[in-house]
């Protein structure tokens, strides 16, 4: 089975998403679990969350992709803003256990000059602040572009944050198409080589989930540009042997494409096509 889903807004709750995945063909979606360019979250209400508890039960839902707001760095330069991402992550922890054993994915910042070395302790600091043994829910690192000074722009940046947190059961990587082709890794000509790769470096029990997305940009590009299934350098060729991979087909698969509901129903209907069971 293909667990296939798109970006849908929580503004309405939680049963309206769970609602909204079946409209549209998914079996899986992300939701950002606070405004995704502010800082605010609207209290959650059990018997909603629980609504979509049931949603997923009874159809067999992949595990949901739940996303940190854009504007939590959590190795930044400024003390302000690292305090904002340690506690925006540790709220949005406790709120996950109303939807639990899903999962919870975050960019891993940018380290503004401070250097590479510095973001990853930052990185790893926060995470030890913040995991605790009880949570249900697994914490994402998503893969880079590599754009600015961004962290996770390779493989080793990211074994390097699992290695110094304590915690590191509770941590996966969220593998993005756009964002690994952007960061120089041709999973175009070698998906399998660079999975190869994932492996010896992080390894693949911790790849957990997909953002399935085309680029606008050529191979190696650090730009972070995204572009729909089939319209841009990496292609819809490339990504059906993306879904269609051993190692990666029984995973959930977000679409964050610059589309639409409706450019959504069509890109999940079309990889529905192109999926072997």
């Amino acid at each position: 089975m293909l667990f296939i889903g798109c970006h849908l807004s929580a503004s309405k709750g939680y049963k309206a998403m769970g609602e909204q995945a079946l409209a549209i063909g998914a079996n899986t979606f992300a939701f950002f679990t606070r405004n995704p360019r502010g800082g605010s979250a609207k209290a959650v209400d059990p018997d909603d969350a629980a609504a979509l508890c049931g949603i997923v039960s009874e159809h067999s839902f992949g595990k949901l992709v739940a996303h940190a707001p854009y504007t939590m760095n959590a190795c930044a330069a400024d003390e302000n803003i690292r305090r904002f991402a340690r506690e925006a992550m540790a709220d949005d922890l406790r709120r996950m256990e109303f939807t639990p054993g899903n999962y919870y994915n975050f960019h891993p910042g940018s380290h503004v000059k401070q250097g590479t070395e510095i973001g990853i302790e930052l990185i790893a600091d926060q995470l030890n602040t913040v995991l605790r043994p009880e949570q249900t829910t697994i914490v994402l690192l998503e893969t880079m572009a590599g754009k600015g000074s961004e962290m996770g722009r390779c493989f080793e940046e990211l074994k390097e944050i699992i290695d110094r947190t304590e915690l590191s059961d509770k941590l996966g990587v969220c593998l993005d198409t756009c964002h690994v082709w952007d960061g120089g890794y041709d999973i175009v000509n070698d998906l399998d080589g660079v999975l190869g790769e994932f492996d010896r470096i992080i390894g693949l029990d911790r790849l957990k989930a997909v953002h399935l997305n085309d680029s606008m940009n050529p191979l190696g590009a650090h730009k972070d540009r995204h572009a729909k299934i089939g319209e841009g350098h990496i292609g819809a060729d490339a990504l059906i042997r993306v879904i269609n991979h051993p190692v990666l087909k029984k995973l959930p698969f977000i679409l964050e494409t610059p589309n639409d509901i409706d450019g959504y129903a069509r890109e999940i209907a079309f990889l529905r096509e192109n999926f072997s069971e």
